[in-house]
């Protein structure tokens, strides 16, 4: 199977159990492992026989900054479950990392990583 990745998308969000989370909000960093068959794209060198990274983004965007969730574990299984839903995609990987959950200790961050596939949801 093929892979388009996507590394380092970096949006503000408001997701956290604690008060100050969700009115403060803080910074979080979402990576993707999208796979698909791309052999079409790569005969073609045509966008309409892929999947278009703009909007892979911005449906990713809307997600993060324009929903609230308490857990980054159901952020990130959103996230993977709506790419699923929108786009021709076999499976996503989707790792959302939280730089500064409200823990006292030293760390670099807190990720949550999910794979999800497209026969996981057929009915």
């Amino acid at each position: 199977m093929d892979k388009i990745y996507f590394n380092g998308m970096s949006f503000y969000g408001y997701h956290g159990v604690f008060g100050a989370e969700a009115e403060l909000g803080q910074r979080f960093y979402v990576d993707l492992e999208l796979s698909l068959d791309l052999s079409r794209a790569g005969a073609s060198d045509d966008l309409h026989d892929t999947v278009n990274y703009a909007d892979i983004f911005t449906c990713v965007q809307k997600i993060v900054e324009g929903e609230r969730f308490h857990l980054v574990e159901k952020l990130t299984a959103v996230i993977a479950e709506r790419l699923l839903e929108q786009f021709p995609l076999h499976e996503v990987k989707a790792k959302v990392t939280k730089p500064n959950p409200p823990i006292n200790g030293h760390y670099e961050s807190v990720a949550i990583e999910m794979i999800r596939r497209r026969e996981d949801f057929a009915s």
